[in-house]
């Protein structure tokens, strides 16, 4: 039998016209580290999507790498990031913040979401603190959207944690590994546009969204990050080939490809969640993104998992267990209806 892949949403390589244009392209000569034409091009794409001119704009390859650097990059050596519980630095990046020497510091979270009350009172409790200087200070602020959950801010939660961090003089970065899944989300309020103006840093993510791999970040507040061409070399970050980001994001902020191949993903994940939902399936929250959790009998999953791959997330109670179905840029609707026969 073949088995259906839901696990995640980089199963598959890449949008044809990003393969068309590294096929077209391939034997040309350019400069290296991402200073060649393609790159560039890319860059002011992105500003432009943003409507955020003065940006910097940086290729590295993958979501762990670029959270590590960032994050490293933006941090002193006393300093650590506050991030929710829940939050990917937290849960699913192997310690690699801390490798890097900073400590993150994790805060309850709302259906995955970090709550600008709880940052403020965690803020101004460190200010008080008699013994501050014998702690790791709060850095930055890490948040993702969407977050681990498949759930989204609203304009709304994130000017405010953009006020609560611009009141105590440090940077909101957002992990957008997954934005443009956001992005085509139903009812959401957030654009590009809000996140360059409410974020000092954040990454628009290839490596989920149609390309082979590669991660765009985006420096709102380019003082914040100097010398980061340096930073990332640091890290092992700096591709030689960096026309080969360049050409793939340069692609996908071309005629608005990185917002339609989203939209399939957000698309066939509702016709998921609206047919598990008249069959009669609990889901674990109310995602409207690419990620949907659903609470499944544990015997059921015992055959399930011969015909589907899904990702485990965690136990729900003695009897069932929350599981992720993560569709992507890719997901065929004829797929969607065969994943469905098997619930």
């Amino acid at each position: 039998m073949t088995i259906l892949h839901f696990e995640s949403d980089y199963l598959e390589g890449a949008h044809p016209l990003i393969l068309q244009h590294l096929m077209e392209t391939n034997l040309e000569k350019t400069p290296g580290y991402g200073l060649d034409a393609y790159s560039n091009r890319a860059k002011m794409r992105i500003r432009t999507a943003c409507r955020c001119p003065n940006a910097d704009v940086w290729f590295l390859e993958g979501g762990t790498q670029t959270n590590a650097t960032v994050i490293d990059g933006l941090l002193r050596s006393y300093q650590g990031v506050i991030a929710a519980q829940t939050g990917h630095i937290n849960v699913h990046e192997a310690g690699a913040i801390e490798t890097a020497g900073h400590k993150v510091l994790a805060l309850p979270q709302h259906d995955g979401k970090l709550d600008a009350g709880d940052l403020e009172l965690y803020l101004a409790e460190f200010e008080a603190d008699g013994n501050k200087e014998h702690e790791v200070a709060p850095g930055m602020v890490y948040i993702s959207h969407p977050t681990e959950y498949g759930t989204l801010y609203t304009k709304d939660e994130l000017t405010k944690l953009n006020g609560v961090c611009s009141a105590y003089h440090i940077p909101l970065y957002l992990d957008g590994a997954r934005l443009g899944y956001g992005l085509a989300a139903d009812g959401t309020d957030v654009t590009l546009e809000t996140i360059a103006r409410l974020c000092d840093v954040f990454y628009i993510g290839g490596t989920k969204v149609g390309a082979l791999f590669g991660e765009a970040v985006v420096v709102t507040k380019p003082e914040l990050l100097p010398h980061f061409f340096t930073i990332i070399k640091q890290h092992g970050a700096l591709a030689a080939k960096g026309r080969i980001l360049g050409i793939q994001f340069d692609t996908l902020f071309t005629d608005n490809l990185y917002y339609t191949i989203s939209r399939n993903a957000v698309e066939t994940a509702m016709i998921l969640r609206n047919s598990l939902l008249k069959k009669g399936y609990t889901f674990y929250n109310d995602s409207t993104t690419n990620q949907q959790f659903i609470v499944v009998e544990n015997e059921k999953l015992t055959k399930l998992e011969k015909a589907v791959g899904y990702s485990f997330w965690e136990k729900y109670d003695d009897t069932h267990s929350v599981i992720r179905l993560a569709t992507s840029w890719a997901t065929k609707k004829e797929d969607i209806q065969e994943l469905i026969k098997q619930f």
